[in-house]
């Protein structure tokens, strides 16, 4: 032991040697390691100077900066439902997800025309339009609600109400529009007389989005009877929500104007245009067809489309502005759109599985006692549990002002990967019942609707690799960012007073991540003292590992760290899964600390927290110099590596609440739709499940006559008409209970069809 903290030590004093280049702030030297540093650091282009500026760093950067400042977690107030808000979740939106059938609309293959009208006439498009233009100017927690909701009843309905207000045109007007771009589309939008659809996506231009082949050429032309200087778009987009139906076209092209004749830069940048579908040479109309899911989806091209120069959004003024539009407004949707989808999933999960494990019996007894059944259970129950505090985090951020690309990217990534967890769960319980088709099934279209989640709004595996961390060892370094800036201005004095911070940065951290290597953390902040103390410990502790971690990856790699993705891929976890525990730990203390919850949070930092160690002790296995990864691993973890997986007791105790506690159950599951008792699928499921609880007391009785001998072996109903035969249980009761197996007869049927039936099946 003392042999290791002798190296460690000696390591950590290499270390400080290594960054430690001269103390002497002068011009010459500076002017030295400014070349140095610039030519380690990534280069920033136009496209990542915007990418860096555009947005906000909240809470995430806390965690990059090695030392969280709890006090501002607990400190930020997250935005309340108003009761307009509220009204419309259990009016309008309940009332959407009545009238929703969706395996119908899966055979349909489109809303009904009485659905579309009233999508309409509640203003579901402008949920966040302001008021003064028609729309219901309702916060992001209102709009992940409703999605949160409306996703647990039909994904294509889903799609089809959020697209609208986060990856369309009206967020964008609303944003950088002229007064008379919002007066003339603003009121439109929010009553769906126009539908809008946006454009970004191109055959050679998926996750490269910024480099798409789509241009305008600034030219004179002839428009509306009229020679004026206009653009002459050709463009090929795919992949594109509401595209078939749209009436009016966002599009993302790259503005030239090779003759000057609005000014003399010639390439003037990514510029976003409003096209009315109606304009000459535009071809739309035909679908995709994204995993057999019925919302329209499709591709837009058009080629020398000749448009008048206000059609940009925003004007001539914001020509060439495009990417950062983009850059901010695809971080605010991201925080809510897949985010509150893949919640919706989960919460559904975690409420027709845990109903599912009481009514389903096998072997005389309900599946939820088996202990494989179990795991599974508490997995996507902990899983649900901190999608939901993230998804919270994540839209307290939106209302708060906040345009967080990073928070964004871990809330899009990291939740719909727990979607896909939760209902792969929910599909191996359900068994037979999940995978035959037809109206009682509760999963198949959110099941089959998977990939659609991982991989449009930047694939998860772009996301975790390039994305989580690329952009966050810039954007939420507390040091990088201002010494690329510094360098790309060749401003000495800027770049003087950032190198010199960050060597003190990393000094400090060094210094911390030793003391709690020796210390196991024990002496890290807490804002509290209970239980979970533990967990802010070990974040602090974590969080300065992985910033002293990140400032070797960086300073050894420089700009060749985003071509190392195992490793930025590994640092995306780190951080990821610190931020995802803390989203717990805030979702905790914001409701009082309930002990029904204490179960999910200690699930979820065990296995969070794991999760941590696991990816920072890979990241140091794996860097490209061993010397320098072995003196970083023995300040670290100079006792090795001691976190552990769950337990079976954090398994058993959250599966325990989640079947067993309806208090529990309810309070991960109360965002979603709950269809009325004679409805199948999860309707009839929950019916019976209160029908079960109604009826424990007979069928105690029962079980004690069984147990006592009184009662022979038999079917529950054949049981209770003996039990009844004998005056051990009421009419009623033996009434009661034979209501109760028709009902859960009723819940294990699944569909079958006749030959013309099927094959017109859909």
């Amino acid at each position: 032991m003392i042999t290791t903290l002798l190296v460690a030590l000696t390591g950590l004093i290499a270390l400080i040697a290594l960054f430690v280049i001269v103390p002497l702030r002068r011009a010459l030297v500076s002017s030295m390691v400014m070349k140095i540093v610039g030519r380690i650091l990534p280069t920033m282009g136009e496209t990542e100077r915007i990418a860096l500026e555009a947005g906000t760093v909240g809470w995430e950067g806390q965690i990059f900066s090695g030392r969280p400042d709890w006090s501002k977690l607990h400190d930020f107030k997250i935005q309340e439902l108003s009761p307009d808000e509220q009204a419309f979740l259990d009016g309008p939106v309940e009332q959407l997800c009545t009238m929703v059938d969706d395996f119908q609309l899966a055979q349909d293959r489109d809303l009904p025309p009485e659905t579309w009208d009233f999508i309409k006439k509640e203003r579901f498009f402008g949920i966040v339009i302001p008021k003064k233009y028609g729309g219901l100017g309702f916060s992001a927690h209102a709009h992940s609600a409703v999605v949160t909701k409306i996703s647990s009843r039909s994904v294509a309905t889903a799609v089809t109400v959020m697209v609208p207000n986060s990856l369309g045109p009206g967020e964008l007007l609303m944003e950088y529009g002229t007064e008379a771009q919002k007066d003339h589309y603003l009121p439109r939008l929010a009553v769906g007389t126009d539908v809008p659809c946006f454009a970004l996506t191109e055959p050679n231009a998926g996750s490269d989005a910024a480099n798409g082949q789509s241009q305008g050429i600034i030219c004179k032309g002839e428009w509306a009877g009229e020679d004026i200087i206009g653009i002459r778009m050709t463009f090929n987009k795919r992949y594109i929500t509401l595209a078939p139906i749209a009436t009016v076209l966002g599009i993302a092209f790259r503005l030239l104007d090779p003759d000057g004749l609005i000014g003399d830069k010639k390439d003037i940048g990514i510029t976003c245009a409003l096209l009315p579908r109606e304009t000459p040479g535009v071809v739309i109309g035909n679908r995709h067809d994204p995993m057999g899911v019925p919302f329209h989806n499709g591709p837009i091209s058009g080629t020398d489309v000749f448009v008048p120069l206000d059609y940009i959004i925003g004007g001539i003024a914001e020509a060439g502005n495009g990417w950062r539009m983009l850059m901010e407004n695809l971080a605010a949707g991201r925080c809510i759109s897949l985010p509150s989808l893949s919640v919706g999933a989960a919460q559904l999960s975690t409420r027709a599985t845990t109903a599912y494990g009481i009514v389903r019996e096998q072997f005389g007894l309900p599946i939820g006692r088996f202990e494989g059944v179990r795991e599974r259970i508490a997995r996507i129950a902990g899983h649900t549990y901190f999608m939901n505090a993230t998804r919270r985090l994540s839209f307290g951020a939106i209302d708060a002002g906040e345009r967080p690309s990073v928070l964004s990217a871990i809330a899009k990534a990291y939740l719909t990967e727990g979607m896909r967890v939760c209902l792969n769960d929910a599909m191996d319980i359900h068994a037979g019942s999940a995978i035959s088709r037809g109206p009682n099934n509760i999963f198949s279209r959110s099941y089959i609707s998977i990939p659609i989640g991982i991989t449009v709004e930047g694939a998860n595996i772009l996301t975790r690799s390039l994305i989580v961390f690329g952009q966050g060892a810039i954007r939420c370094h507390p040091f990088v960012a201002k010494e690329m800036h510094a360098i790309a201005d060749q401003n000495l004095n800027a770049f003087d007073e950032a190198f010199f911070g960050h060597v003190g940065h990393i000094f400090k951290t060094a210094l911390r991540t030793f003391g709690h290597g020796i210390s196991g953390g024990r002496f890290a902040a807490s804002p509290v003292v209970g239980f979970e103390a533990k967990y802010y410990q070990d974040i602090s502790r974590f969080s300065a590992i992985f910033a002293l971690t990140a400032d070797v990856a960086l300073g050894t790699l420089g700009g060749a760290l985003k071509r190392k993705e195992h490793l930025s891929g590994r640092f995306a976890d780190a951080f990821s899964w610190m931020f995802l525990a803390t989203a717990a730990l805030k979702d905790f203390h914001d409701k009082g600390r309930p002990n029904h919850h204490r179960a999910y949070l200690e699930w979820t930092c065990t296995h969070a927290l794991y999760q941590v160690e696991q990816a920072l002790i890979g990241v140091l296995d794996n860097l490209p110099y061993p010397a320098i990864a072995w003196t970083v691993k023995q300040i670290a973890f100079p006792f090795g590596a001691k976190r552990k997986p769950l337990t079976d007791a954090q398994i058993e105790a959250v599966a325990e609440s989640a079947l067993f506690d309806e208090q529990a159950r309810l309070s991960i599951t109360g965002d979603i739709f709950i269809p009325k008792a004679d409805q199948p699928g999860l309707g009839i499921l929950e019916a019976t499940l209160k029908e079960i609880h109604a009826t424990e007391a007979p069928r105690k009785k029962v079980g004690a006559a069984k147990k006592a001998g009184k009662v022979d072996k038999g079917t529950p109903t054949n049981m209770a008409k003996q039990a009844f035969d004998l005056g051990i249980i009421t009419e009623e009761e033996f009434e009661s209970l034979v209501k109760v197996e028709l009902m859960r007869d009723q819940v294990i049927q699944v569909a079958d069809f006749s030959p013309e039936a099927y094959g017109a099946l859909k």
